[in-house]
């Protein structure tokens, strides 16, 4: 089965999924990353969460199975949004600090290079002179 979830820096090195924190029937707070069966209601609730000053997340189309595979191996939980229920109102108090970094800066390939003295050029330069 398809369904859409909320991805944060979609296709870099630092993607994050939505998740909301709930409390499970043990009363444990636990995320829970919710799987929405239409595509407008993933978009619907992204457009909640950027009013809220969210970064804007990307909806993206996965394998409820692989999504469901995630949740069990990270600990989480998973609610599927049935297409067209009630508004799913995301929760009003956010986390000051997320478990991805939305501001990650991705290293560079290429290495830099050293500097070097402005006398040691000088030096340089004049050998070359040298040469001609």
């Amino acid at each position: 089965m398809r369904v859409f979830v909320l991805i944060f820096n979609a296709g870099t090195d630092n993607e994050g999924i939505h998740s909301i924190r709930i409390r499970n029937t043990q009363g444990i707070e636990i995320n829970q990353i919710l799987l929405f069966e239409l595509e407008d209601d993933a978009t619907r609730y992204a457009l909640m969460l950027e009013a809220q000053d969210f970064p804007v997340p990307t909806v993206e189309m996965m394998d409820a199975d692989d999504v469901k595979e995630f949740c069990e191996s990270s600990g989480y939980d998973w609610e599927i949004i049935p297409a067209n229920s009630d508004l799913i109102i995301p929760p009003e108090i956010n986390l000051e600090q997320t478990d991805w970094q939305p501001d990650l800066e991705i290293e560079d390939s290429n290495p830099s290079v050293p500097e070097i003295a402005n006398s040691d050029l000088d030096s340089i330069r004049r050998q070359l002179e040298g040469l001609l």
